[in-house]
């Protein structure tokens, strides 16, 4: 029965909530503790989850050859589909133009400066020093996610070196909370269509489609950059890379993608996504425990399109020419920006940075901001497909070189 699959539920509470919202307007913002409650109840869960999964995951690879390997290919992976994210979304803005032609004088009222402070991209090394923590338990009560992925990548391969007989049952403790972590977020997705159905209410309610039309060519636009990403470019990723089908990695990123489109978060959507590439898209454990909590924090390929469009719109908005630097500055920033944003919902201020590194007024901004969590939406669904799409290549990555080695050591050992 397809009613008692979760993702057409989460679709069907999507459909409603939009309904609903748009017929009863502000009075719909009544059916944002729904959605309040569902989203606090997988924060509580998701920080200990990320903590457990990324000691697991690193403990099992930092047992194996080939965890230098991994963690190479996935940042390498997060960094280039970053880029090539913006560099479409660069082009896409250029080819459709969706800042020319707009009238701007009836929304003169919501042009603002005040967020001329938020767009500081810290430094390199300020970057790398906030990555250590200096009191892990601050850091997992604040919720600073990279911090909390230092530690545990760093705990995790230290209890890899132990002998077996003092690891073992500690990494059996460790991956028995992880079970019952999963278990704890599938019991609260059961309630996830009546959260995603007030979320859906209050958004649209509170927001209207009125702020939509000043935007609507750039959300267009954006919409067709996330779908040839998440529907082309990964699919052939897949397809290129590793012996699954494309048509099987996109039947199975269904739930997921339903999942992260009402939540739009990707730390919230991991669960479901650990579950789907493991269940489904036989990735093994110690892969998808590592690049997947690694992914939901650092690879944002959805964000990165996002900072590379509002950049162009806003450029076409204002007259402004870009130079090769100015577009040179939105890639290297946008790439950056989509690694240092954590894999929470929120007006992303990053994109100020993008906007500053090249030069373009920010005036604007408060445009967005009313929809953030539509666009948020959107790009989160794009964020996970591309961590999912980087477990099952970097898992089949190492197969094929395990398969490899597994004849020499045999012929060695005969």
């Amino acid at each position: 029965m397809m009613l008692n699959n979760i993702g057409v539920q989460v679709v069907i509470a999507m459909i409603l909530g939009t309904a609903i919202g748009a017929t009863m307007g502000d009075a719909a913002s009544v059916f944002a503790p729904l959605g309040t409650i569902f989203i606090n109840l997988i924060k509580m869960l998701v920080i200990p989850l990320v903590a457990v999964a990324l000691i697991s995951g690193a403990a099992g690879l930092g047992n194996s050859s080939n965890a230098g390997k991994v963690g190479v290919t996935t940042l390498a992976y997060f960094g280039l589909t970053s880029a090539l994210a913006v560099a479409l979304a660069l082009i896409m803005g250029e080819l459709f133009q969706p800042g020319v032609n707009i009238d701007t004088a009836g929304i003169e009222g919501m042009f603002s400066s005040e967020y001329a402070s938020k767009g500081e991209l810290p430094t390199f090394w300020a970057t790398i020093t906030g990555m250590i923590p200096t009191n892990v338990f601050q850091s997992l009560n604040e919720a600073n996610i990279l911090q909390i992925l230092v530690f545990c990548l760093f705990f995790g391969i230290g209890l890899s070196k132990l002998e077996s007989t003092r690891r073992e049952p500690l990494l059996n403790g460790v991956n028995a909370i992880v079970d019952v972590m999963v278990w704890m977020i599938n019991k609260v997705m059961i309630i996830a269509p009546l959260g995603v159905f007030g979320l859906m209410a209050e958004a649209v309610g509170t927001f209207g489609f009125g702020a939509l039309m000043v935007v609507f060519k750039l959300f267009l636009v954006y919409t067709a950059a996330i779908l040839i990403f998440g529907f082309v470019a990964y699919p052939l990723m897949i397809q290129v890379f590793t012996k699954t089908s494309a048509k099987k990695f996109l039947t199975a990123m269904k739930k997921p993608q339903a999942v992260a489109l009402s939540t739009a978060s990707s730390m919230a959507t991991l669960p479901v996504t650990m579950e789907t590439v493991e269940k489904e898209l036989g990735v093994r454990n110690s892969t998808a425990s590592f690049v997947l909590p690694l992914g939901a924090t650092i690879n944002m390929s959805g964000n990165a399109i996002y900072y590379g469009l509002v950049a162009i719109f806003f450029a076409q908005l204002f007259n402004i020419d870009l130079s090769m630097g100015a577009y040179v500055a939105i890639i290297l920033t946008s790439t950056l920006g989509a690694v240092g944003q954590a894999g929470v919902p929120g007006p992303s201020f990053l994109v100020v940075a993008v906007l500053l590194a090249a030069g373009i007024p920010i005036e604007g901004l408060p445009l967005l901001f009313a929809l953030d969590r539509i666009f948020d939406m959107i790009r989160t669904a794009l964020n996970i497909t591309g961590d999912a799409a980087c477990a099952v290549i970097v898992d089949s990555l190492i197969e094929e070189e395990e398969s490899e080695t597994q004849p020499e050591l045999r012929n060695q050992e005969a």
